[in-house]
């Protein structure tokens, strides 16, 4: 009894002291293994009288058990304290960036847009969206643009395969058919924008196939141009981070929109660059006007109870002229060196508090 005893003290001791599991492995070949000191008790059982086998088989079997239960408890805690060690040492700071690695930046669509959501939504504009594959009704007829119109032509319009009711869905030519879809499912008072891609058959410096939309619209009660203009004038004043812009509103034509309006801003374009608030000269920043009567009449809104505004501008052009981007092909080119350099950091997110462009 007192040989187990000791053997068992001696053996939970060594266990307790393992210091990795190379150690421990070893305790275990050395006590349970074939040739191991509980394995050898084990084995003179049977040399044993049937008296001493009865005393001495529990005592025996109980050594291995309380010395395996050890084992196995030595080998979890070992285990856990090298994962710690790991989880330790492999520690990253996910909040920055790494460093001496390349990193991703904003491209400056992205950024512009999220300036512009800024900007509107401390207005109290709440953003729209819709699908790019449009309907025929959505883009042109609910926007009161004829059948005759040029903007419906093919050469203007990206028109897919006719369906079997023989309607042509469409890659939408402008983010209007997301005020349609709006109109038709909110009851006034209506304020929104609605920022996404639009497509056309175009290519050169200034155009291409696919660009960047914002426009926004509010149906209400009492809207009028007087409205239209103040909300443009913040828009651009906020945006191009001036004190103060000079607008004028010359008459134009839109379908959607009577009276119709081009907007144009206050600019000097002397010594190679534009600045805006200030200068002898004109540019054009968009399009806008009175939502028309038959707009609101074929979106199911009454138009002698509501009237209210819309305008459009381009994201991709209003990137240009605030960062000084000559061309605007290069924006889809997806080159690297161009993002590096035009690009915006992930973490500097727009607000009017802490700067648009930091």
């Amino acid at each position: 009894m007192s040989d187990l005893n000791n053997l068992e003290t001696q053996l939970l001791n060594d266990i307790t002291a393992a210091s990795d599991e190379a150690a421990l492995e070893s305790l275990r070949v050395g006590a349970l293994g074939k040739k191991g000191s509980v394995s050898e008790l084990l084995k003179t059982l049977g040399k044993m009288s049937p008296d001493e086998r009865k005393e001495q088989g529990p005592l025996i079997n109980g050594l291995r058990d309380k010395i395996a239960s050890a084992i196995a408890t030595r080998k979890a805690e070992l285990d856990s304290a090298a994962l710690d060690a790991r989880l330790s040492a492999e520690r990253v700071d996910i909040s920055l960036p790494p460093p001496h690695h390349p990193r991703g930046s904003i491209h400056p669509v992205s950024q512009v847009q999220a300036e512009i959501t800024a900007i509107l939504g401390a207005l109290g504009f709440a953003v729209a969206d819709g699908p790019d594959v449009e309907s025929d009704d959505y883009n042109f007829n609910r926007l009161n643009i004829p059948p005759e119109h040029p903007a419906r032509q093919m050469h203007d319009t990206f028109y897919m395969k006719p369906q079997d009711d023989g309607s042509r869905p469409l890659l939408r030519t402008h983010t209007s058919p997301v005020q349609v879809r709006t109109m038709l499912k909110q009851k006034p008072p209506i304020r929104i924008i609605a920022p996404g891609r639009a497509y056309r058959c175009d290519s050169d410096a200034t155009h291409t196939p696919m660009f960047h939309q914002v426009e926004g619209l509010v149906i209400d009660t009492e809207t009028h141009l007087g409205h239209l203009k103040w909300t443009l004038e913040e828009l651009c004043r906020t945006f191009f981070e001036v004190p103060k812009v000079a607008m004028r509103l010359r008459p134009s034509y839109f379908p959607f929109t009577e009276p119709s309006v081009e907007v144009d801003i206050q600019c000097d374009r002397s010594g190679g660059k534009i600045c805006f608030g200030e200068g002898n000269d004109w540019m054009e920043i968009a399009g806008a006007g009175m939502v028309h009567p038959r707009v609101l009449e074929m979106c199911e809104i009454d138009p002698q109870a509501y009237q209210g505004y819309a305008f459009g501008m381009g994201l991709d052009r209003l990137a240009m002229l605030k960062y000084g981007i000559p061309d605007l092909r290069p924006f889809f080119d997806s080159d690297l060196r161009w993002l590096k350099h035009y690009g915006f950091a992930a973490l500097d997110i727009p607000s009017q508090e802490g700067g648009l462009s930091r």
